[in-house]
C-alpha cells in the first residue's frame, strides 16, 4: 500500500519519524514534503502535494502532519476525491476509514505524540471501508457541482 506523507515546519521532525514507522511496518512511503526545516513555512504546499497524488493514485492514502491538523485537513478536503479527517485517537482513525471511507490522515503534531502517531495511522491505513455507500455518493455529488480541483 502506498502512503503519501507531507508536513510543514511544526510537523517537519515527526513526519521524519513517522516515516521510519510505517516503512518499517510494511508500507511504500512517498515524501511529499517539506523537506527541509524552514521556520514558518505554510501548511499549504505539503497539503496539496499528498491531496493531489492521492487524488492521482488509486487506492493510495495521505498523512498530513501540522501544529493542530486543521489547516492540512482544510486545504487537503479542497481537492476532488480527498476524504481528509483529523484525527487525534485510534478510534477516530478506524471511525473515519469504517464509516467515512477517509483517504487522508491528519494528525496534530501539537496534541499527539510521535508513539500515539504511528498506532493511529497504522490503525487508519489497516482499516476496511464498512460499506457506508450512500455518504461517500453524497459527497461525490457535491464533488461534482463545486468547482474545485
Amino acid at each position: 500500500m502506498k502512503v503519501f506523507v507531507g508536513a510543514d515546519y511544526r510537523g517537519f521532525e515527526r513526519k521524519g519519524e513517522l516515516i521510519r514507522f510505517l516503512a518499517d511496518a510494511g508500507f511504500e512511503v512517498v515524501d511529499k514534503g517539506a523537506y527541509e526545516y524552514i521556520e514558518g513555512s505554510d501548511f499549504n504546499d505539503p497539503a496539496i502535494e499528498v491531496a493531489t497524488a492521492v487524488r492521482d493514485d488509486f487506492g493510495a492514502f495521505g498523512v498530513l502532519i501540522c501544529d493542530s491538523a486543521h489547516g492540512v485537513t482544510m486545504q487537503a478536503n479542497r481537492y476532488k476525491g480527498i476524504r481528509a479527517a483529523n484525527c487525534e485517537t485510534v478510534e477516530s482513525a478506524i471511525l473515519a476509514r469504517e464509516h467515512d471511507d477517509a483517504n487522508v490522515l491528519c494528525l496534530s503534531a501539537h496534541f499527539v505524540d510521535t508513539e500515539r502517531m504511528g498506532e493511529i495511522a497504522k490503525a487508519f491505513l489497516v482499516t476496511s471501508f464498512v460499506n457506508y455507500e450512500r455518504r461517500v455518493r453524497r459527497i461525490n455529488r457535491l464533488d461534482e457541482r463545486n468547482d474545485y480541483a
